[in-house]
């Protein structure tokens, strides 16, 4: 089983408008309400693969039963750790080109006693678990140790644990050694203090996050693919051209496929080529839509993998 922790979920409510332009209006063609968060989202994925899964979070308040409310649509084991604050809402806005905006809440205050219940609830699911992966922002109250916390304690059970945060969670997160670290560019960026442009600016920094603690690092580049960095060096996973209709969980998606691919079979590369894979097929849906394992399979053949040299 793949276990999931979403520390900070939301209510994502998504716009599709037909132009995004400064200081212009936009009309709205579309608009949708779900349940969201990194680790949401990689359980979502993960299940439609036909893959086990059991997704961890916090809820609270009115926005937290509606939570809960689109939770059951999705068919997955859910363990709801109460609290007292009202869980956060985030707004998306993406026009047709793929130009996409954020808007995210910064989560409801935890208390001690929560942050508690939530680790205490996270030590009850590994037991039975593969798997573990901590996904997303931490809201207020929360240490930025408590990543790093969790990934010790799943690797004293022997559960492979993957990181996907951002900021000083990363960063102490990588320290406690996780078997996998998924950042995107922006991540990676900020992890590094430093701007990455070139194919070996990507490279330099995939190997650069390992040696700051990681076992592996799958570094997600939007439509240039991914690189992965191992014990036995660097792989490449270039996917074709697409029209992106909708990035939005995107890498939320690559995470899912990634740790789905390695519960399947141990081959890092070939995981990569299916992390790359879902991330693609579903930035080209509209909507904040994730691919199905077929879409996912159609766009696997298509997508190159090379060992750098």
């Amino acid at each position: 089983m793949i276990v999931t922790l979403t520390l900070n979920p939301a209510i994502d409510r998504i716009l599709g408008v037909d132009r995004l332009a400064f200081e212009d209006r936009a009309y709205i063609n579309s608009a949708r309400e779900s349940a969201g968060g990194r680790g949401i989202n990689s359980s979502v994925v993960i299940h439609s693969f036909g893959g086990e899964t059991l997704a961890v979070l916090p809820s609270g308040g009115d926005s937290g039963k509606r939570l809960e409310g689109h939770l059951k649509e999705f068919g997955f084991p859910v363990c709801l750790a109460p609290i007292h604050n009202e869980i956060r809402t985030n707004l998306s806005i993406t026009d047709r080109h793929g130009l996409t905006v954020h808007l995210n809440e910064k989560g409801p205050e935890l208390r001690e006693s929560e942050v508690r219940l939530i680790e205490r609830s996270v030590r009850t699911a590994i037991e039975k678990a593969s798997w573990l992966l901590v996904c997303g922002s931490i809201p207020p109250g929360v240490p930025p140790s408590f990543y790093g916390k969790l990934i010790d304690m799943a690797r004293k059970k022997n559960v492979k644990t993957l990181l996907h945060a951002d900021g000083e969670p990363l960063r102490q997160g990588i320290e406690e050694h996780p078997t996998v670290v998924t950042p995107n560019q922006q991540e990676a960026e900020r992890l590094l203090g430093r701007t990455l442009l070139t194919r070996t600016h990507y490279l330099e920094a995939a190997e650069r996050i390992r040696s700051m603690g990681a076992e592996s690092v799958a570094l997600s580049l939007g439509s240039r693919g991914a690189v992965g960095a191992y014990a036995d060096g660097l792989i490449e996973a270039l996917p074709p051209r697409v029209d992106a209709l909708c990035p939005i969980g995107a890498g939320d998606a690559m995470a899912a496929a990634y740790t789905w691919a390695l519960d399947q079979k141990d081959d890092s590369g070939d995981a990569l080529r299916w992390g790359v894979a879902a991330g693609t097929a579903s930035a080209r849906l509209a909507g904040m839509n994730f691919a199905s394992l077929a879409q996912t399979r159609d766009m696997y053949r298509q997508v190159e993998i090379r060992r750098v040299e």
